[in-house]
């Protein structure tokens, strides 16, 4: 029996005509391909603006420059997410303020952000983590009473909805990732979304040196090649038809899960409000035993993920005297299970059927 791996999207033959298609008109750089997906993505997630990029943490250093965040101003970020939303802070010179997030679910504390707010704070990234949203409306709240700017880390989150707004739209930018855990993946890549077209116009340049005719350049802002190609968004294009599909595929997984781990409490289904909008990316689960888990799984050919350090973890962020303490309970405990858009249905009751025998 072949391993079963811990997220799963597989590319078929929507996809490769559609590489075959960007090969045949010679579009290899990022060209009438990458416009097609972007007005695609906007159409889909109802925004005026999307401007692709080479990935998502380009995505969140582009909103960061866009919005003339840099040295000697501050950025509140979860403790609890990927180290991507923190290095696009510190790339642009600014400093990462962490705060903890709540008790009952990954995502950012509305208290510790105003408890965290100086006269440094510029901006908040909510990260709306494994396809939740964060409390938006509170935080926008705080952030208008503060002055300060919403950067919205939407890498987990495409599709997911708040009161049928898409993630990334309830804020001043939202950034996405297209990397291969994702529920369009392209292998590496990403995008940004707003309703402002001043930047709008500024992400674009940003994204091309600063520079917006490649051919007849005039020097205008300071900006970095983070352009993707027509090769990646032409993967990407052909997945957007598949968006609705995948997501109702990863409803019926976690509504799977959901139902099963009801019958004992050694696992606790870390919740994800499918019902309402959120999109459930993927499986996550809090256990006691969770390198006993992870070794008895992968002894049965299952591949497990435990959940990545919290990001005071890292001591280049230099990070003093502050204590998460949910934020901890969710890095010692956490685990990813088995899921994905194209994860079979058979799997998923295979490592079920291991975790009842186990307890």
């Amino acid at each position: 029996m072949s391993k079963i791996p811990w997220y799963y999207v597989s590319f078929g033959d929507e996809e490769f005509l559609s590489l075959k298609n960007t090969f045949d008109i010679r579009s290899f750089g990022m060209g009438p391909i990458t416009r097609q997906f972007e007005e695609k993505l906007a159409e889909y997630i109802d925004v005026p603006y999307v401007v692709a990029t080479s990935s998502g943490t380009a995505a969140l250093t582009m909103a960061l420059m866009a919005l003339d965040i840099g040295k000697g101003d501050e950025v509140i970020v979860p403790n609890r997410t990927w180290i991507a939303t923190a290095h696009a802070v510190t790339m642009v010179g600014a400093k990462v303020v962490l705060v903890d997030v709540e008790s009952d679910t990954p995502l950012i504390s509305v208290e510790a952000i105003e408890k965290s707010i100086t006269p440094k704070t510029r901006a908040i990234i909510p990260v709306h983590l494994g396809g939740r949203i964060a409390d938006m409306e509170s935080i926008n709240s705080i952030a208008n009473k503060y002055n300060l700017s919403v950067i919205e880390d939407s890498a987990q989150a495409l599709g997911a909805k708040f009161k049928g707004r898409h993630a990334g739209t309830l804020s001043d930018i939202g950034c996405f990732s297209l990397s291969m855990g994702k529920l369009i993946a392209t292998g590496q890549g990403g995008f940004c979304v707003t309703k402002n077209k001043d930047l709008y116009e500024k992400l674009r340049l940003l994204r091309s040196q600063g520079v917006d005719d490649i051919l007849n350049p005039k020097y205008t802002i300071n900006g970095f090649n983070f352009r993707i190609t027509d090769l990646q968004s032409s993967l990407g294009l052909a997945q957007t038809y598949k968006i609705d599909r995948r997501i109702e595929y990863l409803n019926k997984i976690y509504s799977i899960y959901e139902k099963e781990f009801e019958k004992h409490k050694k696992i606790e289904l870390i919740p994800v409000d499918y019902k309402s909008g959120e999109v459930p990316l993927y499986i996550e689960v809090l256990c006691e035993e969770r390198e006993k888990i992870i070794n008895y799984l992968s002894n049965n050919n299952i591949q497990t993920r435990p959940f990545y350090p919290d990001l005071d973890n890292a001591e280049y962020l230099k990070v003093k005297n502050k204590h998460f303490s949910n934020s901890k309970n969710f890095s010692s405990k956490g685990l990813f299970l088995p899921s994905g858009p194209d994860q079979k249905e058979e799997n998923v009751h295979h490592v079920i059927s291991l975790l009842h025998s186990y307890y």
